[in-house]
C-alpha cells in the first residue's frame, strides 16, 4: 500500500488517474492533456503501473492504460478506516 500512497502523492499522477476514470486511453491521448516531456511522462505511468494503479496493454503501435479500481478502493477504505469513518459491510457482533 506504500507505493500506492507515494503513487497518489503526486498531483500529475492524480489528473492521470481523472483522466482514466471516464475509461481507457493510450499513452499519446494522455499525452495530449500535459505540457510534459515523454520521458517524464513515461516515468508517471512506470509509477501508477508499479502501484497496481493502473495496467498497460500493447495494442498495436500503441499502450493502452487501464485504471485498476479495486486498488483505488482498497486505499480508500484504509484511509477511511485511518480517519476514523465507519466501515461500510462490516458485520456487528453481538454480546
Amino acid at each position: 500500500m506504500k507505493d500506492t500512497y507515494a503513487a497518489l502523492s503526486d498531483p500529475t499522477r492524480r489528473r492521470i488517474l481523472r483522466l482514466l476514470r471516464a475509461g481507457s486511453r493510450t499513452a499519446g491521448e494522455i499525452a495530449a492533456e500535459f505540457e510534459l516531456s515523454k520521458p517524464t511522462l513515461s516515468h508517471h505511468f512506470r509509477v501508477l503501473e508499479s502501484a497496481g494503479l493502473v495496467r498497460s496493454e500493447k495494442r498495436g503501435t500503441s499502450v493502452v492504460f487501464t485504471l485498476q479500481t479495486n486498488v483505488l478502493e482498497d486505499a480508500a477504505a484504509e484511509l477511511l478506516e485511518l480517519a476514523g469513518a465507519p466501515a461500510r459491510n462490516r458485520k456487528k457482533v453481538r454480546s
